[in-house]
């Protein structure tokens, strides 16, 4: 049903039902119970709307439609049957539509990759609800309307989140503050104001992009953990000088180009 929904493919040519298909072409399965577990398409092209069908495959715990342009529609509602997904890649197409609520219901997601497609509308603050996240990717789409303040309450472990590259506005939540994130990257966004809520002497936070934004604060009063690896913050409006406490941080990436930014550059380190 897939396979015809598609308009028969010629990537989906060895689906046939006279063979198993477990030995299929873009599909894994389960070696004890010998159910579909993953459905990955990411090369030969499918044309058309995600198939309502994808929810049929009770077993599934990877879904991937990766760089497929004409891949259209919705994010299929269907999805939210999958209750075993760990894996939803949907990346490099041209689905539109919003981030859908329902993919908070998918308490087993560990990667959700929504990038480089045209998604509009604003983040849902339910995501915030996925226990097992270990990174999502929004980036590159036409998102709109604010951060979530639940971003700063993820249940269980914290993602790494990748924003960047949409029309994200208004300020960073506050509610960051309590959460350890390992990488954020908010670039090429319209957000506003205070971003030091991210850092801090007890985070272990490694990477962090804030660059091309409206960002307006004082640097010099920030205070930057010894984990941070790579730091950008170019074109903003941040003020102050750069604090002496970054020669103490073995950086290997920083950018502060393009910013309004005053004083002595820290010697050191």
């Amino acid at each position: 049903q897939i396979k015809k929904a598609f308009g028969d493919p010629y990537v989906l040519t060895s689906w046939k039902p006279e063979t198993d298909c477990c030995d299929w072409y873009c599909v894994t399965c389960d070696s004890t119970t010998n159910r579909i577990n993953s459905l990955t398409i990411f090369s030969g092209q499918v044309s058309g709307q995600i198939p309502t069908q994808v929810g049929d495959l009770p077993y599934l715990e990877t879904l991937e439609f990766h760089k497929q342009p004409n891949l259209t529609g919705p994010i299929q509602p269907s999805i939210a049957k999958l209750k075993r997904l760990k894996e939803l890649r949907l990346s490099w197409t041209n689905i539109s539509g919003s981030v859908p609520d329902f993919l908070s219901q998918l308490k087993n997601l560990t990667f959700l990759d929504l990038s480089f497609s045209n998604l509009t509308g604003s983040i849902p603050s339910s995501l915030s609800q996925l226990p097992n996240l270990n990174a999502l990717h929004l980036d590159r789409n036409k998102l709109t309307g604010h951060i979530p303040k639940s971003f700063g309450e993820f249940h269980g472990s914290v993602p790494d989140l990748y924003l960047s590259h949409n029309q994200l506005s208004g300020n960073i939540p506050t509610s960051l503050a309590k959460l350890d994130f390992s990488t954020i990257d908010f670039s090429r966004n319209k957000l506003e104001g205070d971003a030091s809520m991210i850092f801090g002497l007890n985070k272990t936070t490694q990477i962090v992009d804030l660059s091309r934004n409206l960002l307006e604060f004082n640097l010099s009063k920030v205070e930057f953990s010894k984990s941070l690896t790579s730091l950008d913050l170019n074109h903003n409006k941040i003020t102050g000088g750069i604090p002496v406490g970054l020669t103490q941080v073995d950086l290997q990436f920083l950018n502060v180009s393009y910013n309004r930014l005053c004083g002595q550059i820290p010697v050191g380190g």
